[in-house]
């Protein structure tokens, strides 16, 4: 009544006014509400635990090892130089080893536990010539048992890729043991290259090498840029 005789505001003027205040006033409270300073909650912390790879295995050639020199080896430290998919590194392992063949391994894997996984090398056989500290790398092979050779350009060592022969074996005039150095070659398979050389005069060419009892196409494969008659 003050307002409207103050200011000779009429009803409807007067409500509307009023009716606009608190509005205003609702707003204003509202603002004031959602602008307010909160807690943040602080994230946590969380960890995620590493797992090695597991070794596998593929073996091929002729027999079989005792369970000791088979287990799993454990990935050495320090990073390889080349690794396969999935971060594992791919290794012929052949000669004279209990179970020559392709093998799977961590990245990281020395030249020992290629050799672990293949069995372990037979007994009497010189391992000098291996540099069984050196890492794996993806794709190589270790010929165990061969003659040493030139090291090559990378530094890893005699005994390891076709480079660590001497030459090639004669099929006429190898003894076993030499016959023994070839990748593959066991003493079985030795002692038919000899009895199948005695029977037939010998060898004429190295075609004839797959006539012996033990070489297929793959080992032939093999063994051809390493003989000759």
């Amino acid at each position: 009544m003050w307002l409207q005789l103050r200011c000779g505001l009429e009803p409807r003027a007067l409500a509307a006014l009023t009716v606009v205040l608190v509005a205003a006033a609702v707003f204003a409270a509202t603002h004031l509400w959602s602008a307010r300073p909160g807690s943040v909650r602080a994230p946590e912390r969380v960890s995620e635990a590493a797992h090695a790879p597991v070794a596998e295995t593929d073996t091929g050639g002729d027999g079989g090892g005792d369970a000791g020199g088979a287990g799993t080896p454990e990935p050495a430290p320090g990073t390889p130089p080349a690794t396969g998919p999935g971060g594992q590194v791919v290794v012929d392992v052949s000669g004279k080893v209990r179970r020559p063949g392709i093998h799977r391994l961590p990245a990281g894997a020395r030249v020992a536990d290629a050799l672990r996984v293949a069995g372990g090398a037979r007994p009497g056989v010189d391992l000098d010539s291996l540099n069984r500290a050196r890492v794996l790398m993806d794709g190589e092979q270790i010929v165990v048992g061969a003659p040493p050779g030139p090291t090559d350009a990378g530094g890893t060592g005699g005994g390891v890729g076709p480079t660590a022969a001497a030459g090639p074996v004669s099929l006429n005039t190898a003894t076993m043991e030499q016959l023994e150095t070839l990748p593959g070659v066991g003493p079985v398979l030795a002692q038919h290259i000899v009895d199948h050389r005695t029977q037939h005069g010998g060898f004429r060419s190295v075609d004839e090498l797959r006539e012996v009892n033990g070489i297929g196409d793959r080992r032939f494969a093999d063994l051809q840029p390493l003989v000759r008659p």
